[in-house]
């Protein structure tokens, strides 16, 4: 029984080991267009698995869609204050580590069903939303249509936190292990990135 449980162990730590080194966020170059605005969210597992994550939590901890749509909310106003600070070049430390750190966080939040005050949720995932918005503003090249970019990945962040609140509801009302497993999930691949 002992070598089995060793045996699980070892073989996570070799798979968190060799897990590479991810950039969550490529340069966008030149494309810096409404088109790859929306897109880009779905191109980095990172963030995909943020934005729909914060979703499901919100819902599953919601008494009413209005109280729902909180974190969501919280989220982009601060992804948007974050896109302005990495666009004027302004410094944050620990980009990546941070975003790593929100699959973490927010997955465990899932995991444990966990309820909390609305200003606290608000600040757990609108903290993490500052790091997601900064690392889209400081990759954009000069002279990128700022606007339309910006009005892209806002969108398609809404859509994956939509997709969220409705596995999130759905989870709550029928299968409330399934959004546990999955945010265990999650929050294990938060460690993976943070490993590498």
């Amino acid at each position: 029984m002992k070598n089995g449980i060793f045996s699980k162990w070892l073989l996570c730590g070799v798979l968190l080991l060799g897990a590479g080194s991810a950039l969550a966020h490529p340069g966008h170059g030149a494309d810096a267009s409404l088109m790859a605005g929306l897109s880009h969210p779905f191109t980095g597992l990172d963030h995909l698995l943020a934005m729909v994550t914060v979703g499901v939590w919100s819902a599953l901890g919601s008494r009413s869609p209005a109280e729902a749509l909180r974190l969501p909310l919280a989220f982009v106003a601060l992804m948007l204050a974050g896109f302005v600070l990495g666009l004027n070049g302004l410094g944050l430390p620990a980009v990546e580590p941070m975003i790593a750190a929100s699959l973490l966080v927010v997955g465990l939040l899932v995991a444990l069903q966990a309820r909390l005050p609305a200003w606290a949720g608000m600040g757990i995932v609108g903290g993490f939303a500052l790091f997601h918005g900064y690392a889209h503003g400081v990759e954009l090249a000069a002279g990128a249509a700022v606007l339309a970019y910006g009005a892209g990945f806002v969108t398609a962040t809404a859509a994956l936190h939509g997709v969220g609140l409705g596995l999130g509801a759905a989870a709550r009302r029928y299968a409330g292990w399934l959004a546990r497993a999955a945010g265990a999930g999650v929050a294990l691949y938060g460690v993976t990135l943070l490993a590498a």
